[in-house]
């Protein structure tokens, strides 16, 4: 009898844990939004996973030091690069659903406004991004 309840207890806990790893995958739509602030000067701040679109773009503004201008990302990713032989001139920052592609798109930006020496300054994903 001890077998039996030593078999059973093990299929029991597999079914749960494999319950337990499907709940991880299952997206939270109440948690899917984030911001990313950009400045002059490299400045910058970001937001990601807050409950709202709003939330998300005030908590980077409020990060951001100076006039800044704010992009939302919704299971996104946004990044920010600038030139670092020129912060205070040519930058590019990018929206998109993989972290690949905002990375890409950001470098470009920078070098298409002129940067010669384009690095990434900023990035951040939100749910899913």
């Amino acid at each position: 009898m001890t077998v039996f309840n030593a078999a059973y207890c093990r299929a029991l806990f597999a079914v749960f844990s494999i319950f337990a790893f499907a709940l991880t995958l299952i997206p939270n739509p109440a948690i899917a939004a984030g911001a990313l602030a950009v400045g002059k000067c490299g400045a910058y701040g970001q937001a990601f996973d807050y409950p709202a679109e709003e939330a998300a773009r005030a908590a980077a503004l409020k990060q951001c030091k100076g006039t800044c201008e704010a992009v939302v990302m919704k299971r996104a990713c946004a990044a920010l690069s600038l030139d670092m032989a020129n912060p205070c001139g040519a930058h590019g920052y990018a929206v998109a659903s993989r972290i690949s592609n905002t990375l890409n798109a950001a470098m470009k930006k920078c070098y298409d406004f002129g940067g010669k020496e384009c690095v990434i300054r900023a990035w951040a994903c939100d749910a899913k991004g």
